[in-house]
């Protein structure tokens, strides 16, 4: 089930994710810091990092998930969760603003 969030749709499995990422580090504030960034081989790309607290300008959505005000631009009814296969976990993102993406599922571009 999707948690509706202001602009950012949050994952229960990112929710739990990182709870127990939180409780492993010793870290209560931990939470995962998207950025949109231009580049990529589609013209802008995701930034995901795992930071202690998020920056005083950055909205916070579902309690750990973080986003500055330029990135929400791109990231507006945006989804994140979490995947765990046989190749590896991750943090992914169904963006609806993305016109079309690359096959690293990092880069994308714009409608």
């Amino acid at each position: 089930m999707i948690e509706t969030i202001n602009k950012i749709y949050v994952d229960k499995t990112v929710q739990d994710r990182l709870a127990a990422l939180r409780a492993e580090r010793g870290v209560p504030g931990l939470v995962l810091r998207i950025v949109v960034d231009g580049g990529g081989c589609s013209g802008f790309q995701y930034a995901m990092t795992l930071t202690d607290a998020p920056e005083p300008e950055d909205q916070v959505f579902g309690g750990c998930v973080a986003s500055d005000s330029m990135s929400l631009d791109f990231l507006k009814g945006a989804s994140v969760f979490f995947e765990e296969t046989l190749a590896g976990s991750a943090f992914k993102i169904e963006n609806p603003n993305a016109s079309s993406g690359c096959g690293c599922g990092v880069s994308f571009s714009v409608k």
